[in-house]
C-alpha cells in the first residue's frame, strides 16, 4: 500500500481524510520532500476550520518539525533524540539498515532481494501505514512491518516458538510454526526453526503483514502543558505506547503524528483506563517525574463504577497481587506468591444497581484496583475480564474463587469465539447484547491468511475506571480531570 503523500525521515504514518488537499498544498509551498511529516488533526475543532486556517495550522507544524535536530548524540555508541532520550538499538536499526540487512536469508528477502536491499524498515512502514477515522473508530489498515526485538530476560533459554505462542495473542501457535517452517523468522540474521533456543542478547526479526486493532477516535485532551511536561486526559480504550498488537493506535504515536509532539510516558495507565496521565517532553523531566512516582511522593485518586452496593465505610484492601497470565492480561490475588498491594476505597454514591467508588492506590501493581474490587465482590461493572460471568461464574471471582487453569481457558475464548459480556452490558445495557463486539469473523486476510475480526464494541473499548487526580503529597502541585460522565450523580442506567 503506497501513500498518496511522500514518505519522510522522521514520521511513520500518514492520515487519510479531508485534509489531503491541504497537505498537498503545504508540500508544494515548502518545496522539499525531506521534512518531518505529521498527520493533520481530526478532532472536531480542527475539522471545523476553513481550508486556509487548516493549511496555516499544518504549515506551522511542518516548519517546526523541520527545525528539529536529527539524532543529536553525546556518546560515541549511543544516539539520542531531540529531547535527550536514548534511542533503542532496534529503532536505529529500523532507520539505518535495509530489510535485507536485518532479516538476512529469509524467504521474503530471497524473493524480493532487489527491493529489500534498497528500503529500510522505517521507509516501508512510512509507505504503507495510515490513519482512517470511520464510525467513531480510529483504524490503521494492514501494513507490512518488520519486528526487531532483543531477547527479554523472561525469554532466555526458551524456544522461539514457545515465546511467540505464549507472548503474542494476535496470532495462534500454528501461524508462528508455519512462519518458522517457511523461513520467515531469523535469529541474529540466521534462519530460525521451531526448535531454536533464544539466548541473552539474541536479535529476533520477523516481517509480518500487521493487522492493528481499531481504537476509539476520541480526541486526546491536554490538561496542562509547559516546556517539560504534558498532562493529558487519556481516553479509555487507547494504549499508551506501542506494545503487543498496537503500534500507531497509541497515545504516543497519535500525539507524534497529529500534534507533532514527541512524548515519553512518565508512568503506566492501562489501555482501558482513562484519566490523568503525564508525558515528558525531555529526558530530564521524565527522570524527575519518575523519581517522584518511585519515591511515593505522589498521591493518586481514581473513581470506578462497580457492581452492587459497596460498603459505606472506608475500606483498606491489603491483598498481594500477581500476574497469572501476561498474554491474556489476567491478574489475581495470591497470598503466597503475590506482590504487596494496598488500595483505599470509599463509596461516593449508590443508585440501586451500581456504586461509584473512590480508589486510592498506595502501590502500583498491574490491574491492582480492578483485582482488589473483584476480590471484594464488587468488580468494575463493565470490566471485560473481572466482571465477566462467562469467565468467573455467578460469583464473579469474589474472594478469589475459581481455578486459574479453567479461567485462562475461558478467558482465551473472549474476543475470539465468544463476545466478552460484562455485567454492565449483559444485565444492564441489555440492548447491546445482540451487537457483535470484537470476535473472529470466520474470514481470513487475502494477503497473509490472518484471521479477521469484527470491529470492537463498547464491551471492548470502555472501562468505568478513571484516574481523576494526581498530585504531590506536599501540596506543591496537583492535576485533575473532569469527572467522567458515568461517575456523575445524574448518570442513569437504562
Amino acid at each position: 500500500m503506497m501513500m498518496e503523500s511522500i514518505a519522510t525521515d522522521s514520521s511513520d504514518l500518514s492520515v487519510e481524510g479531508n485534509a489531503l488537499l491541504a497537505e498537498k498544498e503545504i508540500q508544494s509551498k515548502i518545496g522539499t520532500g525531506k521534512i518531518a511529516k505529521f498527520a493533520t488533526s481530526t478532532s472536531p475543532n480542527v475539522a471545523e476550520r476553513d481550508e486556509k486556517q487548516q493549511i496555516a495550522c499544518n504549515l506551522e507544524l511542518f516548519e517546526s518539525a523541520a527545525k528539529r535536530p536529527k539524532y543529536p548524540s553525546t556518546h560515541a555508541k549511543r544516539q539520542y533524540d531531540a529531547g535527550g532520550f536514548r534511542l533503542r538499538q532496534p529503532v536505529l536499526d529500523s532507520r539505518l539498515k535495509t530489510i535485507a540487512d536485518v532479516l538476512g536469508a529469509t524467504k521474503d528477502v530471497s524473493a524480493n532481494h532487489e527491493q529489500f536491499a534498497e528500503i529500510t524498515i522505517h521507509d516501508e512502514v512510512s509507505q504503507g501505514a495510515k490513519y482512517v477515522i470511520k464510525d467513531g473508530l480510529r483504524k490503521v489498515p494492514p501494513f507490512y512491518f518488520t519486528y526487531l526485538t532483543y531477547c527479554k530476560q523472561r525469554w532466555r533459554d526458551r524456544t522461539i516458538l514457545d515465546i511467540f505462542s505464549s507472548e503474542f495473542r494476535d496470532r495462534d501457535e500454528s501461524y508462528y510454526r508455519e512462519a518458522l517452517e517457511m523461513g520467515l523468522v531469523t535469529l541474529n540474521k540466521k534462519l530460525a526453526t521451531v526448535d531454536t533456543v533464544v539466548r541473552n542478547g539474541d536479535l529476533i526479526s520477523h516481517r509480518i503483514h500487521r493487522h492493528e486493532p481499531p481504537i476509539p477516535a476520541t480526541p486526546i485532551k491536554i490538561v496542562y502543558q509547559d516546556e517539560n511536561i504534558i498532562a493529558i486526559d487519556k481516553p479509555s480504550g487507547i494504549p499508551v505506547h506501542p506494545t503487543g498488537r498496537y503500534r500507531f493506535n497509541t497515545i504516543t504515536e497519535i500525539m507524534k503524528h497529529e500534534l507533532g509532539l514527541a512524548v515519553h510516558p512518565c508512568h503506566r495507565l492501562d489501555r482501558l483506563t482513562s484519566g490523568i496521565m503525564f508525558l515528558a517532553l525531555n529526558a530530564k523531566a521524565a527522570q524527575s517525574m519518575a523519581e517522584k512516582l518511585r519515591e511515593r511522593s505522589v498521591f493518586k485518586e481514581y473513581v470506578a463504577r462497580v457492581v452492587g452496593e459497596f460498603p459505606e465505610e472506608e475500606i483498606t484492601c491489603e491483598l498481594p497481587v500477581i500476574t497469572v497470565n501476561p498474554k491474556l492480561g489476567l491478574n489475581r490475588v495470591r497470598f503466597d506468591t503475590g506482590k504487596p498491594a494496598t488500595t483505599i476505597f470509599k463509596r461516593l454514591s449508590y443508585n440501586g444497581t451500581t456504586s461509584v467508588v473512590r480508589c486510592r492506590p498506595l502501590t502500583g501493581r498491574t490491574h491492582q484496583i480492578r483485582v482488589h474490587l473483584q476480590y471484594l465482590g464488587h468488580p468494575i461493572a463493565n470490566d471485560p475480564i473481572y466482571a465477566n460471568r462467562r469467565v468467573f461464574g455467578p460469583d464473579l471471582g469474589a474472594s478469589g474463587t475459581g481455578e486459574d487453569d479453567d479461567i485462562v481457558v475461558k478467558l482465551a475464548r473472549m474476543g475470539k469465539t465468544e463476545q466478552a459480556q460484562t455485567v454492565a452490558y449483559s444485565e444492564i445495557y441489555k440492548q447491546f447484547c445482540d451487537k457483535l463486539g470484537e470476535m473472529l469473523t470466520g474470514e481470513q486476510c487475502d494477503v497473509c491468511g490472518t484471521d479477521l475480526y469484527h470491529d470492537p464494541g463498547l464491551n471492548d473499548l470502555q472501562l468505568w475506571l478513571h484516574a481523576l487526580i494526581y498530585g504531590s503529597k506536599d501540596g506543591e502541585w496537583e492535576y485533575q480531570t473532569e469527572m467522567p460522565y458515568w461517575a456523575k450523580e445524574d448518570f442513569s442506567l437504562p
